[in-house]
């Protein structure tokens, strides 16, 4: 019997393990991960405005691994040896034929002063630890901003800012308190939102002046304090900071002989194999893969790296080519808590639909579609 060991248990983790065993049941699946939890992070953007619950998004796993005949190992991955054969553990070490690395990135924090800001992505204690001091506030200023990794152009999550930045307003607006607010938009880039496409830019810096959201755009960050925000070209003060900086590898990679990218992700070919490595893949945010710039650090590329993986793997055990890819696109809807802006976008086209409130409702049927399979 084949050992597939999965490193994670996130967007790309699940995903190879419905892959694989659609494919075979003679595989043993074995997933490392500190705790036997699917958290839907997308949903977390909901959180500060009360209209979920960390219960609602924390899915306990026991039932699907069940289900997917998986043993899970209670571990963090701490290095690897033996070409990957052998993923080293704070719990021991642990043998397989096939590995694929779903561990997710590292967020930078090197900015100095960055504990003063919260990353919402980090988690869903991050998401909550916001609504908690939204909710301790009367009045005050509130600055949303994001950067990304100069030396890995896809190791940003830009697009979940907008949706905590449109959120909140709207939340504020809600509860008749929008005026004693004042909300800044940051970030190093002129132009935000251009992974979007060109027309998401204009609309999105339309709607924030809609709103009456400023904007300081294109200054190099230096710091934060307490209760500002430093960059080359000004100081403002922030009561709250809602950060996402760029993102990196895992520590552990360190331990490794992984390649590594410039930017500290592991280096992966389009069929997601490690470059130079024997059947070890890698998929989602750990991975850096060749395609456009604007490919996104996204759930759904997460998913279609994974099953690419996966499928190359089987191919692998079955002494067949590797020839699965996976397709580069990037489709989300940014909410605004009722109502939401479509984009998608390929190497073809690119679609930006105006908000709706039915695209509000569709990224929660969604949310519950996604969950429901893993409990």
């Amino acid at each position: 019997m084949k050992r597939v060991a999965i490193i994670g248990s996130g967007f790309a983790a699940l995903t190879a393990v419905k892959t694989l065993r659609q494919s075979s049941t003679d595989l043993q699946i074995t997933v490392i991960s500190p705790r036997a939890e699917f958290h839907y992070l997308p949903g977390s953007i909901w959180i500060p405005c009360n209209l979920r619950q960390a219960d609602d998004l924390i899915i306990p796993l026991d039932n699907f691994f069940k289900r997917m005949q998986v043993k899970h190992i209670s571990a963090e991955a701490t290095g690897m040896k033996n070409g990957g054969r052998i993923v080293i553990t704070n719990e021991g070490e642990i043998e397989n034929d096939a590995l694929i690395i779903c561990s997710g990135g590292r967020f930078l924090k090197k900015l100095p002063g960055i504990e003063h800001a919260i990353t919402p992505c980090e988690g869903i204690n991050a998401t909550v630890k916001i609504r908690k001091r939204l909710m301790a506030m009367d009045s005050g200023t509130i600055a949303f901003g994001f950067s990304g990794n100069p030396k890995e152009p896809s190791a940003m999550r830009g697009g979940p800012m907008f949706e905590f930045l449109f959120g909140i307003d709207c939340q504020l607006r809600k509860d008749g308190r929008r005026n004693k607010f004042k909300l800044i938009f940051f970030t190093p880039s002129e132009n935000p939102g251009q992974r979007l496409g060109p027309k998401a830019v204009s609309g999105l810096l339309k709607e924030m002046k809609k709103r009456d959201i400023e904007t300081h755009l294109g200054d190099k960050m230096k710091q934060f304090t307490a209760h500002s925000v430093i960059t080359e070209g000004k100081e403002f003060q922030a009561d709250l900071i809602i950060f996402m900086p760029g993102m990196t590898g895992n520590h552990w990679f360190d331990n490794t002989d992984l390649p590594r990218s410039e930017g500290g992700m592991i280096r992966a070919d389009a069929h997601c194999q490690v470059e130079g490595m024997e059947k070890v893949y890698v998929a989602g945010d750990s991975g850096s893969f060749p395609g456009p710039d604007w490919m996104p650090k996204q759930a759904h590329m997460a998913d279609l790296q994974a099953a690419a993986a996966a499928k190359n793997i089987i191919a692998e055990f079955n002494s067949q080519p590797v020839t699965h890819t996976f397709k580069v696109e990037l489709i989300c809807i940014v909410d605004s808590l009722n109502s939401g802006i479509l984009v998608a976008r390929t190497n073809k086209l690119n679609i930006i639909l105006p908000r709706m409130r039915i695209f509000h409702w569709l990224k929660r049927f969604f949310e519950w579609w996604y969950i429901r399979q893993y409990k």
